[in-house]
């Protein structure tokens, strides 16, 4: 039942024209009985308004303008109503749901004058002003119902198409969502690769040249550096499967390997490991220290890392650094400074020396995400300095 069911609604002329085969044969059954003349007049308007029916749902209008030229021929030869007549109903209810407005409007006209006029042209004489009146009436209402219906149905179907475009449009906007939120979450691993990355293998590069040129003289120096390469490249694998584990939801589901993420507590260890590097850095602590966003936390973490990361790619071998965080009862403060020679500003703002993008750009971004100021250039008297407001919302964690 459900394949003829489609069927059907894939052929939609061909049903109308069974139905106007069927209309046409019970028609000409009708006429039959009259004389020949008037048989094959009325045949002819027969065959046209069937075909009408034929071809309704192909050419809406057309057919509209076709059975109103049927109906005018009738009134020519003096053919009163037939059985063929009921195309006219159909056709009405067809341009009534369709999207041609002036077709709809001449219909209903159309409908409303035709029971006039037939009453007038093949009305009984003999019967009284009231019964052509009623008469008149009980024949408009099938024309009225039938364009009713027709416009409810376009109604409807309007209705229905604009829920399925605003469910498409709702769909498009998820869709861009979540591209949105892909493009965040890469940005963001884009971000902590960058510091990961720049930061343990700068402190690598520093104790692997340092050892290679002590070796021979201070055999413990070197080993004391390739131990600190080793604790620093642990730690730099075990961020990169924190990130891992990030991309790979699934399989961090079933047990992969997390770590914490960096907080404030913890730039004092990297602090201590910087200048385990070779690289002098003051640190300071003002205020009374407290719990504080994660976002917050993560953000001051990154900041002094890259910070310090580029004092020892661009500040020369006898540049120091100082770092000085100062908790405020609305904020974080962070102040880093280097007395070094410095990288020109505007190769910070381009990215750093990788020209990778993530230098100050990066920095301005994560500062971003939780409502900080950054403001960051070179000093007057020599080096860099990079100042970071860093606010708490309140109850905010």
């Amino acid at each position: 039942m459900q394949r003829l069911y489609d069927f059907l609604r894939r052929h939609p002329t061909g049903v109308d024209t069974f139905w106007a085969v069927l209309l046409f044969g019970l028609s000409a059954l009708v006429i039959a009985e009259e004389s020949d003349r008037e048989a094959f007049a009325n045949l002819g308007v027969a065959a046209v308004l069937c075909l009408v029916v034929a071809l309704r749902r192909r050419a809406p209008a057309k057919m509209l303008l076709l059975a109103t030229a049927a109906g005018v021929l009738q009134l020519i030869i003096d053919s009163p109503q037939q059985l063929a007549d009921f195309a006219m109903l159909v056709i009405i209810y067809t341009v009534a749901s369709g999207p041609v407005r002036w077709a709809s409007r001449f219909a209903l006209i159309g409908g409303l004058l035709a029971p006039l006029i037939a009453t007038l042209r093949w009305g009984n004489p003999e019967q009284g002003v009231n019964q052509h009146i009623i008469g008149t009436v009980f024949v408009t209402v099938p024309f009225v119902l039938a364009w009713v219906l027709g416009d409810s149905m376009r109604t409807r179907r309007a209705y229905w198409a604009q829920l399925e475009e605003r469910a498409s449009r709702l769909e498009k906007d998820r869709e861009q969502q979540a591209r949105m939120a892909v493009t965040a979450e890469r940005a963001r691993i884009a971000r902590e690769l960058h510091d990961v990355v720049a930061h343990n293998v700068s402190v690598m590069v520093v104790q692997a040249d340092g050892a290679a040129y002590v070796l021979d003289a201070s055999p413990e120096q070197a080993k004391q550096a390739l131990e600190t390469i080793s604790g620093t490249g642990r730690q730099a694998l075990a961020e990169m499967r924190r990130l891992l584990g990030v991309l790979r939801t699934e399989e961090g589901a079933e047990g992969g390997e997390y770590v914490p993420q960096p907080d404030v507590e913890q730039i004092g260890d990297l602090v201590e490991e910087v200048r385990g590097a070779g690289l002098p850095v003051e640190f300071r602590v003002e205020g009374a220290p407290r719990p504080l966003p994660s976002g917050v936390e993560l953000t001051a973490y990154r900041i002094v890392q890259e910070a310090l990361t580029n004092t020892r790619k661009h500040g020369g071998p006898e540049a120091g650094a100082s770092v000085r965080l100062t908790f405020f009862d609305d904020g974080l403060g962070l102040l880093v400074e280097d007395d070094g020679r410095g990288a020109q500003h505007e190769l910070y703002e381009s990215g750093g020396a990788d020209g990778m993008g993530h230098g100050l750009i990066g920095m301005r971004e994560r500062v971003g995400m939780v409502g900080g100021t950054l403001d960051a250039g070179p000093r007057p008297g020599g080096g860099f300095r990079i100042s970071v407001l860093l606010p708490i919302k309140p109850g905010g964690r």
